[in-house]
């Protein structure tokens, strides 16, 4: 289960990224509702999708 928490906040790597404005909206939301910033959110949501993609093998990757 994805759990809000602030283990990413010190990200240095800038880059640019689309989001459409319905996802965007609720990422802002549930950002604002956890008193978090809307970039720490979009970090943690990368790593716990990562963490929990499997690969061709059915496996999971680890970070």
């Amino acid at each position: 289960m994805f759990k809000v928490d602030n283990t990413l906040k010190n990200a240095t790597t800038p880059r640019t990224v689309r989001f459409t404005e319905p996802l965007f909206d609720k990422l802002n939301k549930i950002a604002a509702e956890n008193d978090i910033s809307f970039n720490l959110l979009v970090l943690q949501c990368c790593k716990y999708a990562l963490e929990n993609m499997e690969d061709k093998k059915g496996d999971k990757n680890e970070l």
